[in-house]
């Protein structure tokens, strides 16, 4: 289902996450990272949302954030009508029924220690649902979803390769049946060939069970295969969010075009104008001021350093933090320096 005809499922509202950083002898806050700084956005009713940017630019925190797998500083996440931040035990727990995810690395997120039907059970469990006889069909009818056989139920985790392991946290995510998964890069610690498998079967189940997805990603190749809608990060914050061919057509903010110049061409005819950016990507403990791709932004204009742009609807649906597409006064571009 596309934005166009999808209701709002979810809502993201200025969402801030900082962790503390504690030196001397008592341990006192001396600075913050500034992990997630001022994210809004939305996702419609069956869409998938790529999340895409550089390691570290706090893509992740946000999946977490809007799960409260982390407890985010402040922000609203909006989800079927309720806040999510605002819900406390017995109805937090509720609402989790429907907001899972996958998590990146398949070997690391199943307990070693539990043959793969209690694991993908154990949510069944928690939540109280069916006979042990019934849990135990409702596995198997996962496992089988997601392209494994009933005897696997009975495994442990290190009998199974990579693939079939994320296959296996795939059917756990699914075992509630929930309308909403965040991705958290669920193919990046796979093979090439296997990684195309689970994108289609992700594509599958998203029309089977009617899904929405935020999928978290560094590889725009997989994004634009997967994604609906992209939106791009860089140091805490969105610096654009557009239809995926319109993002991957004509991408307005200098960091998107950097990104998209890239990705490798399959055609050694072609070639692309590779944009070079210089300088390191700064620390989230002292973003630089104004916008925060400014220091290595081959189009900085002296207003970048001193003011922070809006994030502005540029063309329909089309949304880009950056002042070369907002009203200021005219500045001369800043030579960048090594």
């Amino acid at each position: 289902m596309s934005a166009k005809n999808g209701r709002v499922l979810l809502e993201v509202r200025n969402l801030v996450k900082y962790f503390p950083v504690r030196g001397g002898i008592f341990r006192h806050v001396v600075a913050w990272v500034k992990a997630v700084d001022d994210v809004s956005f939305t996702i419609h009713e069956g869409e998938t949302l790529g999340l895409v940017g550089e390691s570290g630019c706090g893509k992740t925190t946000v999946g977490q954030a809007i799960l409260r797998l982390t407890e985010p500083t402040r922000g609203q996440v909006i989800f079927d009508g309720q806040d999510l931040l605002k819900l406390k035990g017995e109805a937090l727990k509720r609402a989790r029924r429907n907001l899972q995810i996958v998590f990146q690395d398949p070997y690391g997120s199943l307990d070693p220690r539990l043959p793969i039907e209690e694991s993908i059970a154990e949510g069944l469990h928690i939540h109280g649902i069916g006979t042990p006889a019934e849990r135990f069909e409702i596995v198997l009818e996962m496992l089988r979803k997601v392209g494994m056989e009933d005897y696997h139920a009975m495994r442990y985790p290190h009998e199974f390769s990579g693939g079939q392991r994320q296959r296996i946290g795939i059917a756990r995510a699914l075992v509630l049946r929930p309308k909403f998964l965040v991705l958290d890069e669920p193919v990046s610690a796979l093979d090439v060939s296997i990684q195309a498998q689970v994108l289609n079967l992700l594509r599958d189940l998203q029309r089977e069970f009617g899904l929405t997805y935020l999928f978290i990603a560094h590889n725009l190749g997989v994004v634009e295969h997967i994604s609906d809608r992209v939106a791009v990060m860089y140091l805490g914050k969105i610096v654009e969010v557009a239809p995926r061919d319109v993002l991957f057509g004509n991408p307005m903010h200098p960091y998107t075009q950097a990104l998209m110049s890239a990705i490798p061409i399959p055609d050694p005819t072609v070639k692309r104008q590779r944009i070079i950016l210089k300088g390191d990507v700064p620390s989230p403990l002292n973003p630089p001021a104004g916008c925060r791709f400014h220091p290595r932004c081959p189009m900085a204009m002296g207003i970048c350093a001193r003011q922070e742009p809006e994030l502005r609807e540029v063309a329909p649906g089309h949304f880009v933090h950056c002042w070369l597409y907002q009203p200021h006064e005219a500045e001369p571009v800043t030579a960048q320096t090594d």
